[in-house]
């Protein structure tokens, strides 16, 4: 559908969330059982509550203002999703893995909150008074989310990630210094040779 005016654009904006919100009804459970440890296993699913509920009052809009959903996928919360799926493959399971869902999560709230904002302000220009009061209760929910997981990271899992032992990584050598070393490595031989001429010439 070709966006041509205030109200085309709401109800793309509308529809891109919906498929988000979607999303992450998915992969929360996913994030859930991941993380190590139960506090944030649990926010987690609090979390997935508050989605489904989130959908809910989209539809709610949807029924309100008479509209239709677009059939369309959120592209920008198929990527972020992907991200917590790399955390949770390429992270080991505990606190950094934490910390790493963590991040991956507030990325997720911090685009659901630009998102919801820019729909209560189209929804307010629009005069969509009662679907904005829907809009903003996802809103806060959303902002109180992000401050939820800062508090948590902040608290808990960035200092027990901090704890964990670091693992260096191997500096490379000069080419120089290789070099030096492998001359190094060849002198014994020669050196041998040299003195066992010296004494046969004795």
């Amino acid at each position: 559908m070709a966006v041509e005016t205030l109200e085309d654009l709401f109800l793309h904006s509308l529809s891109d969330m919906y498929s988000a919100e979607k999303q992450l009804t998915k992969a929360l459970p996913k994030m859930s059982k991941a993380a190590d440890n139960p506090e944030l296993a649990a926010a987690f699913t609090t979390h997935l509550e508050e989605t489904e509920g989130q959908v809910q009052r989209i539809d709610e809009v949807v029924d309100l203002l008479g509209l239709k959903l677009e059939r369309i996928k959120c592209k920008a919360m198929e990527g972020l999703v992907e991200e917590g799926a790399e955390v949770i493959k390429e992270v080991p399971k505990g606190a950094v893995r934490d910390a790493g869902l963590i991040s991956a999560a507030q990325k997720v709230e911090h685009y659901e909150i630009a998102s919801y904002g820019t729909l209560c302000a189209l929804g307010r220009q629009l005069g969509y008074d009662e679907a904005v009061e829907l809009l903003e209760a996802t809103l806060d929910e959303e902002k109180a989310t992000d401050e939820k997981l800062t508090v948590f990271a902040e608290g808990s899992a960035n200092p027990r990630a901090a704890r964990e032992p670091r693992r260096l990584p191997r500096r490379p050598q000069p080419r120089r210094l290789r070099r030096r070393r492998n001359e190094f490595r060849s002198r014994p031989a020669y050196a041998s040779i040299y003195r066992l001429r010296r004494q046969e010439g004795a």
